[in-house]
């Protein structure tokens, strides 16, 4: 966490949220029960010491712990200061023996542990990691006897309360080092023998406890690739991958930017060959509760689909502060002493996303491998300009979003530019446009598009980031056996935007069917939805016998919006969709070992 988000004053209370969530499906199973779902409670200790009380949703006092487990938490993550000081609530505590109080406390409560080395006396992160005042004159061979030492002795104390922690980070968001200036990437050898006395403390009190390296900005895979292929050619020794994940201090909604923070979690378990964790998440609950909460099922969903169960869990970064306490803007609890409906999101079981058909890219060069730096109208790519000098704000450079090179509009001067390609002899059909972009902002339009395909242009502005994001348009419906797909620039002088890895794929699923039928039509399904268009209340009627229905709800990005079970002998059941924003939806049923899809409007 940045520590600048930690200084404000009160904040507005939380909203309350959508009634809808309380008709959530809140299964269990085996394997949901081994994902951990995580807590960051590092003020809770002082919040209780200042008599700040906690509350559930019928404003009955309880344990913060016992709230936060009733809302399907079964982790909880506590970051250890050297020698913090005890003036400042919001910036102090946090001491070894402090931590190791609290840890035993949740340990003894049921929950799993996770402990977070910050190898400082106050807040590590990116843009600070101050040594220890008690390390500040060191020399590097000391400060890694310190780094070792101040781990042990930590770790053999919780061992001596019975605390054996399931995970141990060394060193909180350290995409730029720790311990600086020894420690700072710019030498990245000697980072790496801190991390590793570390991890060699933590092994020699519990051999069992997961040793996990932490950066923010896990939507970013060149940020990671670049760290940990450096960490991994100096022999560093870690077992997780941990990752922060905030798209509001990104300055973005969470869908601009998840399934980048997907691929990145599927990339750094196959490239490196470990397992992943989101150390820390959050939003902003008071103003958005239902964003935050459809953020967090989206999160899990991310961190369960990794291949081969190397996605470990999710932490939510210190939900239970009152912002009148710390004035945090992404708490999930309300100072009138009640979570936040978003923490609803840990009831559900993670649901890894349906695996990707396999499916043929029909674009040629789609990462603008085939040239080389510098190209302008790469190869099988067509070139747009409004005026001949503008045809230079087209070309290919290195930086590619997992190759070599990228396709880039940029120009010193004004400029419209598009870059395209017309495929022609499709099959008619639902086709998909997928591409990874990059940018920087500024421009009258910034497009990816499809068009002449028989249909009305489609097309999706550039969501503005300087990292990789991945964006798609769905729904183009090819009548006349072709289309055009490009980028548009209409820039003024030094907007710059990227493209890379485009594809172009024919939908290889059923045709959803749109079920308007009444129920007395004699041509109706025998399962069918009803009304559509509908406003609250969505009526579903399944053929007579049926065993146990699940019912899923996407968008038509598919954002999973609702899951609810339908038991009982009752034939037609109400499903309330009033806390739906406007717009088409996708429906899934599963059970008695069929899988029915429709789609409905919501009004």
């Amino acid at each position: 966490m940045k520590t600048s988000f930690l200084l404000t004053g009160a904040r507005r209370l939380l909203l309350a949220g959508t009634a809808w969530c309380a008709t959530l499906l809140f299964s269990a199973s085996a394997t949901a029960q081994t994902f951990a779902k995580g807590a960051d409670t590092g003020w809770l200790q002082q919040m209780e010491a200042n008599n700040y009380l906690f509350y559930n949703y019928q404003g009955v006092r309880q344990d913060c712990f016992q709230i936060l487990k009733d809302k399907g938490i079964n982790s909880i993550r506590f970051r250890v200061w050297v020698n913090p000081s005890m003036v400042d609530w919001v910036n102090g505590h946090c001491s070894p023996s402090e931590v190791v109080t609290m840890a035993t406390r949740a340990k003894n409560l049921g929950f799993r542990i996770m402990i977070d080395f910050h190898y400082s006396d106050s807040w590590a992160d990116p843009g600070q990691q101050t040594k220890p005042a008690a390390w500040a004159n060191h020399s590097f061979s000391q400060l890694q006897q310190d780094v070792y030492d101040h781990t042990y002795s930590v770790m053999n104390a919780l061992k001596a309360n019975g605390v054996t922690p399931e995970w141990v980070q060394v060193g909180n968001e350290i995409p730029n080092g720790m311990l600086w200036p020894e420690g700072s990437t710019s030498n990245f050898a000697q980072l790496t023998q801190l991390l590793n006395k570390g991890y060699d403390a933590v092994k020699a009190v519990s051999a069992t406890s997961k040793v996990v390296v932490h950066l923010d900005k896990g939507n970013d895979n060149a940020r990671f690739r670049s760290f940990f292929d450096r960490l991994t050619s100096n022999g560093g020794k870690y077992d997780v991958i941990g990752m922060s994940y905030y798209p509001y201090w990104l300055n973005q909604d969470y869908t601009t930017s998840i399934s980048s923070l997907q691929f990145n979690l599927q990339d750094m378990a196959s490239r490196y060959g470990k397992q992943v964790v989101v150390a820390e998440v959050g939003g902003d609950c008071a103003a958005a509760p239902q964003n935050v909460y459809d953020m967090l099922v989206a999160v899990q969903n991310a961190v369960a689909g990794v291949p081969n169960g190397k996605g470990l869990g999710v932490f939510y970064w210190e939900p239970e502060s009152y912002r009148s306490f710390s004035g945090y803007q992404l708490s999930a609890w309300g100072n009138d002493g009640k979570p936040s409906s978003a923490l609803n999101a840990f009831l559900v079981t993670p649901t890894a996303p349906a695996p990707t058909p396999p499916s043929t890219n029909l674009l040629a060069n789609p990462g603008f491998e085939a040239n080389g730096a510098g190209t302008q109208t790469p190869t099988s790519w067509t070139s747009w300009a409004n005026t001949t000098t503008n045809y230079a704000a087209d070309k290919t450079e290195t930086g590619g979003q997992a190759s070599t090179y990228r396709l880039t509009h940029w120009l010193s001067a004004a400029y419209q530019v598009s870059t395209y390609q017309l495929k022609t002899g499709l099959t008619n059909g639902t086709y998909t446009l997928k591409a990874w972009v990059q940018n920087g902002g500024g421009q009258k339009a910034c497009q990816l598009y499809a068009k002449n395909f028989g249909g009305t242009e489609k097309n999706l502005a550039l969501p503005v980031s300087t990292t990789w994001a991945q964006i798609q348009i769905t729904g183009i419906q090819v009548t006349n056996g072709q289309c055009e797909i490009g980028l548009w620039s209409d820039a003024n002088a030094g907007n710059y935007c990227s493209l890379d890895n485009v594809e172009l794929t024919l939908n290889t699923s059923s045709t959803l069917r749109s079920t308007t039928l009444s129920a007395s039509d004699p041509e109706a399904p025998a399962t069918h939805l009803y009304p559509n268009p509908v406003t609250d209340e969505l009526t579903l009627t399944l053929p007579a016998g049926s065993a146990a229905t699940t019912v899923r709800i996407y968008s038509l990005t598919g954002k999973p919006m609702l899951t609810q079970t339908l038991r009982g002998v009752a034939r037609s059941q109400r499903l309330n969709v009033a806390g739906l924003a406007a717009g088409l939806y996708h429906v899934q049923l599963e059970g008695g070992g069929r899988t029915e899809s429709y789609k409905f409007v919501k009004r």
